[in-house]
């Protein structure tokens, strides 16, 4: 890495952290996860509903898994592997034994409707589906079509065990009827795989740090699904630099981690999934954030320490009585990303809580993270903190140029978490860089200190009569109002100024008008960026994550006006 007095954030680095990992110490997420079962044994790996699985037992039941795909199915090295479920306890049983028996696996959200899914299955030339049964009546009209092999299905139930995995499956489809109809003829249980490879043999594949270990696929939030290739060298390297930057706070064996994030997505996976097994926390996985009355029943349980979300997550618990009277004095470390944390959402949270909500940042295609703040109480609000050990950043313009510190460009990233690619297009593969440099499609500034910003996204951005407008600053300005719960800030055409700045709102309670909001955003906003047209909703359109996708804002204003 570059000689580290050229690069002022370092004096910021949380004390104990390297200002450098190597990348090389494991070959593959494969080593690093045996070490992990070598170390903790009879650790707490995971919970889910009150099933708890220890670090052997994970161990066990991986193998077994692994085996059924190598001995019952004839995988091989290479192959894809669709895994599509939420926070259950078979999802990480399902994904260490693909990467076991050297499969890659492409995470696919359970939500995704038949189309979607056609097209993420077909580009990644997925061989084998696992699915929550719930969802498998998409997966029935799409199968014969794309050619899958092999389909396992799993019911919630399936690992909790007893007699409470038969009631809890039989309440899902029965009486809750969340299990439409389907038929997959030749379709294996997720028990009766598990069953079929118990008395295998694991045949060890070969693994570099180059093989592919995840097809990610991007969020298609601004164009096609991609599916970025994540080696295994890439994630290990990531696992790495997350452990070592929240060294100073975390113990071995001592922590528990709440993972309310779908694992599925790369923020969960590599942050809650891979980074805390190498200390060997206790992951608590919830299935359904989104019913948050349930989600602080269950948080009531444990004494937490390490807490990751983004934004809407944590307005939205913040929104709830029994979650504001909940025991924080367990938490360590609380990290948002996915989207921008709002600085009214942040001090709330340490108002709440007593500890700093740290804003990292990272993409799909850097395994994710590239920065985050200092988790020892030198964090800065509205930044992004900075780089992670071994990460470089560059603020460049529109032709590429470095950019001095203070002025506003795309955010361009090198480091060993950058992925060498997208799975099959070489074209968009070879746009994405710039000399080496990874080019985010964010607007970013970086302050004499070092500290990132992240002003927009570069195709997000609203030109207001020749000036930029970037619907984070509009939304963080909105969002600051007591009667706010919830902004997604768009640009549309206008005859005078180009285009025209529009606020989605949710509010509370409390009374709102839209000239109320409109003079309230005067107060802390230039003329050209203050909303020209307010409109109240009752939800904004998200992602799988809760990230607001403004592309959706937009789209339902055009149908509807």
């Amino acid at each position: 890495m570059t000689d580290m007095q050229e690069f002022p954030w370092f004096k910021f680095y949380p004390k104990s952290v390297p200002t450098s990992i190597d990348p090389g110490e494991f070959t593959c997420v494969v080593d690093l996860f045996e070490e992990s079962i070598q170390k903790y044994g009879d650790a707490v790996a995971y919970e889910c509903m009150g099933k708890t699985l220890s670090f052997n037992e994970l161990d066990a039941l991986s193998r077994q898994f692994a085996c059924f795909l190598q001995h019952e199915l004839q995988m091989k090295k290479g192959d894809r592997i669709g895994i599509q479920m939420p926070n259950l306890l078979q999802y990480p049983v399902a994904m260490f034994g693909a990467l076991r028996a050297g499969l890659i696996v492409v995470n696919t959200n359970p939500l995704y409707t038949a189309s979607e899914m056609k097209h993420q299955y077909s580009d990644a030339g997925v061989k084998t589906v696992v699915i929550l049964a719930n969802f498998a009546h998409n997966l029935e009209k799409i199968s014969k079509e794309l050619g899958i092999k092999h389909i396992v299905t799993t019911e919630i139930g399936d690992l909790l065990g007893g007699l409470k995995g038969t009631i809890v499956n039989l309440v899902v489809k029965y009486v809750k009827k969340m299990v439409p109809a389907y038929s997959l003829p030749g379709a294996w249980t997720f028990n009766k795989a598990l069953a079929a490879g118990e008395n295998k043999t694991l045949e060890k594949p070969s693994l570099k740090s180059e093989d592919l270990a995840f097809l990610q696929y991007t969020g298609g939030t601004t164009g096609v699904s991609k599916g970025a290739m994540l080696s295994h060298g890439n994630i290990v390297a990531n696992m790495q630099q997350i452990s070592a930057w929240m060294k100073p706070k975390l113990k071995e064996r001592e922590e528990t981690v709440i993972t309310a994030l779908p694992l599925y997505h790369i923020f969960a996976l590599t942050v809650n999934c891979l980074a805390m097994m190498k200390i060997g926390a206790h992951n608590v996985l919830i299935t359904n954030p989104r019913d948050m009355p349930a989600f602080c029943k269950e948080l009531k349980k444990h004494p937490f320490s390490v807490f990751t979300g983004v934004n809407t997550l944590f307005n939205g618990l913040l929104n709830q009585a029994s979650f504001r009277a909940l025991d924080f004095s367990s938490l360590k470390i609380a990290v948002g990303g996915g989207m921008a944390v709002q600085k009214s959402v942040a001090k709330r949270w340490k108002d709440v809580t007593g500890t700093p909500l740290a804003e990292g940042y990272g993409l799909t295609e850097t395994s994710p993270v590239v920065s985050c703040n200092p988790i020892d109480g030198t964090e800065r609000l509205g930044t992004i903190g900075v780089p992670l050990p071994n990460t470089e950043v560059r603020i460049v313009d529109d032709e590429g140029n470095s950019l001095p510190m203070g002025e506003r460009g795309e955010l361009c990233v090198k480091g060993p978490q950058v992925m060498p690619g997208y799975w099959q297009r070489p074209e968009e593969t070879k746009d994405a860089f710039l000399d080496g440099w990874f080019k985010t499609g964010d607007i970013a500034l970086q302050d004499e200190d070092g500290f990132l910003q992240i002003v927009d996204r570069k195709k997000e951005m609203i030109l207001v009569s020749g000036f930029n407008v970037y619907p984070n600053e509009v939304e963080d300005a909105l969002a600051a109002h007591d009667a706010v719960d919830e902004v997604g800030v768009i640009g549309l055409p206008d005859e005078r100024s180009t285009e025209k700045v529009v606020a989605y709102v949710v509010k509370n309670d409390a009374p709102l008008t839209a000239d109320e909001l409109i003079a309230f955003s005067r107060e802390n906003l230039t003329s050209y960026k203050v909303p020209k047209e307010v409109y109240f909703v009752d939800e904004l359109p998200k992602s799988n994550v809760g990230k607001i996708l403004r592309r959706v804002i937009r789209e339902n204003h055009k149908k509807n006006n």
